[in-house]
């Protein structure tokens, strides 16, 4: 059994998700204690019981101790991971994308292609955007041998969530391909969307993008964001998301979430500055694809390296809940370097 303490590192719920994820994959019982320790709120919230339920039931787990507000608890996985359409609802306004995170890495190797339908919070603060997932993790998922696709069907928001998000993945053939990423190249192209719900009056969605636009051409690069006003949402909300491509088929995004509080130029402004200040260190990948794509460079056969803005806690954690399964990663300066376990996908 893989004993792994919640507390090491960021002690966030990204080592639960991650290591459920990794001892699916791998068929290692799994116990894990601390569990979010160094949060303000420590144990299990409702998003990470999703999560690790949903594992659970695409390879038939063994689970114990998996309760809202539960320290530790245990994962026994079984021996195939089946594909097929799922539906799971978190039940409060818990990331939807966070759960959508945890679960690909497990649907890249199912022996069927997946479609998962989840209902959370979709756009938030401390969680990616799933314009993210989509414009700036699944282009590279694509060229390691997965297709994923994200649609947002509903948008939802602190604090009732109810929105719904729906992933669709094709398992990789045989193994996960390395990526090396180390030359950013020329900016592309940038594109984004703006989302406002129930903001129509206050031109959120339009104000969001005319300022992000602004800053971008000030800092030489064009960009074309889309317009959304919705009224799905249950709720006012609103979100900004932008995303870079190179020449070198490096993709770089940022997103912010709106707040009560927090103006549409803010978070314009916030938007293009994490862009541009990700871009301006020659990072080939943002910094939060970055930790997101550790775990899967971490399952590839051969060796993947990639420049990052900064290390975060998030990727320090990647780094090290990947090298209790048995990988090898390493940061020196702005280079992150992952020798993965060359895990192969079983057919039946």
């Amino acid at each position: 059994m893989v004993t792994i303490d919640g507390a090491q590192k960021s002690g966030s719920g990204t080592l639960v998700r991650y290591a459920v994820a990794l001892a699916t994959l791998l068929g290692q019982p799994l116990r894990v204690y601390n569990v979010r320790a160094k949060r303000p709120k420590p144990g299990l919230r409702a998003q990470h019981v999703s999560a690790i339920h949903a594992c659970a039931e695409l390879c038939q787990a063994r689970v114990d101790g998996v309760s809202v507000g539960g320290r530790e608890f245990t994962f026994v996985p079984g021996t195939r991971i089946r594909g097929g359409t799922f539906a799971w609802d978190i039940g409060t306004a818990g990331s939807a994308t966070m759960l959508a995170l945890g679960i690909l890495p497990v649907a890249c190797f199912a022996t069927s292609p997946l479609t998962a339908r989840i209902t959370g919070g979709v756009f938030q603060d401390f969680a990616p955007s799933p314009y993210h997932l989509q414009y700036v993790l699944a282009p590279l998922l694509a060229r390691m041998g997965v297709t994923v696709e994200l649609r947002v069907i509903r948008a939802g928001y602190v604090p009732q969530g109810a929105g719904v998000i729906e992933m669709t993945v094709k398992p990789v053939t045989t193994v996960l391909t390395p990526l090396t990423m180390v030359e950013q190249g020329q900016v592309q192209q940038v594109t984004g969307i703006a989302l406002a719900s129930h903001l129509a009056e206050r031109k959120v969605s339009e104000r969001m993008a005319r300022t992000c636009e602004q800053q971008l051409t000030a800092a030489g690069l064009s960009c074309r964001i889309e317009r959304i006003t919705d009224t799905t949402a249950l709720h006012a909300g609103a979100c900004l998301a932008v995303w870079a491509k190179t020449s070198t088929q490096c993709y770089l995004g940022a997103d912010r979430a709106g707040a009560l509080g927090r103006s549409s130029e803010a978070i314009g402004r916030y938007v293009a500055a994490s862009l541009l200040a990700d871009l301006t260190s020659g990072a080939t990948i943002d910094r939060y694809g970055a930790d997101q794509l550790a775990l899967f460079a971490a399952l590839a056969q051969g060796t993947s390296r990639y420049l990052v803005p900064r290390i975060t806690d998030h990727l320090e954690s990647n780094l090290w809940l990947a090298a209790q399964f048995g990988a090898r990663g390493e940061c020196r300066g702005h280079e992150v370097t992952i020798t993965g376990l060359g895990l192969r996908r079983l057919r039946c």
